[in-house]
C-alpha cells in the first residue's frame, strides 16, 4: 500500500480547476436557462387553456419520471441524428440540464404562485394590468422572494448533477478528477480531494440558504 501522496493533488490543480470552471459554467447556464423556461411552464400550467396546461403537466411529469443521466444520452446521440450534425457535448450537456432542471423548477415555481393570495391578481387586473403584466410585476415578484431559497436548494442538488456528463466525455470537474487518478494511479488521493471539493462548497450553499431562509422569515 503506497503512502497518501499530497503532491499528486497539488500538481493536478490546474487540470482540475479547467474542469471546475466547465462544472459552474454548466451550472450557470442550466440554472438560468431551467428557472426561465420553468417560470413559463408554471404559468402555462395554472393559466393556460386547458389542452396547453396538459401538455405542459405531461412534460413536467414526463421528465421527472426519467433519470437525468438517460436524458443527458438522449440528447448527446439523438439531436446530431436529427438535425443531421454533431453539436458537441457541451451543448447537448447544456440543452439537457436546462430541459429537465426546468421541469423541477416548474413545480418549485407554481407552488410559489400558488402560495399568492388570489386576490392580489384580482386587485392588479382590476387596476387596468392585464393578466401577463400582474404576473410579472405582482405575483411572481412575492412568490420568488418567498421561493428563492428552494430554488437555491435544487440548484445545489443541479450542481451535484453536474457530475454526470462523464457519460459524453465532456471534461468537468469530477472527470478531470477521473483522469488523473487513473493517469497517475492515485485514485485515493484523488477521489478523496474531489469528495472534499463536493462536500466544502454544498456544506457552503446550504449554510447560506439556511441564512437567507431565516432572513426571509423574520423580515
Amino acid at each position: 500500500m503506497h503512502a497518501f501522496d499530497v503532491d499528486a493533488v497539488r500538481l493536478a490543480l490546474p487540470f482540475l480547476w479547467s474542469g471546475m470552471i466547465t462544472s459552474l459554467t454548466l451550472l450557470a447556464i442550466a440554472m438560468t436557462g431551467g428557472i426561465l423556461l420553468g417560470t413559463v411552464i408554471a404559468m402555462l400550467r395554472l393559466s393556460a387553456p386547458r389542452p396547453i396546461a396538459a401538455i405542459a403537466a405531461g412534460y413536467v411529469n414526463g421528465l421527472r419520471s426519467v433519470p437525468l443521466i438517460m436524458v443527458i444520452f438522449w440528447f448527446y446521440l439523438l439531436v446530431p441524428l436529427i438535425i443531421g450534425r454533431p453539436v458537441g457535448a457541451f451543448v447537448s450537456a447544456i440543452v439537457a440540464f436546462t430541459l429537465f432542471e426546468a421541469a423541477y423548477y416548474s413545480e418549485i415555481i407554481r407552488a410559489g404562485i400558488q402560495g399568492v393570495s388570489r386576490g392580489q391578481m384580482a386587485a392588479a387586473q382590476a387596476a387596468g394590468m392585464s393578466r401577463l403584466q400582474a404576473y410579472r410585476f405582482i405575483v411572481l415578484q412575492q412568490a420568488f422572494r418567498r421561493m428563492t431559497p428552494i430554488l437555491l436548494t435544487q440548484s445545489i442538488a443541479l450542481f451535484q448533477d453536474t457530475s454526470l456528463v462523464y457519460v459524453i466525455g465532456l471534461h468537468d470537474f469530477m472527470t478531470a478528477a477521473s483522469i488523473t487518478a487513473n493517469r497517475e494511479g492515485r485514485l485515493i488521493e484523488l477521489y478523496l480531494f474531489a469528495a472534499a471539493i463536493y462536500l466544502a462548497l454544498c456544506l457552503a450553499a446550504s449554510q447560506s440558504v439556511q441564512a437567507l431562509k431565516r432572513r426571509i422569515a423574520t423580515s
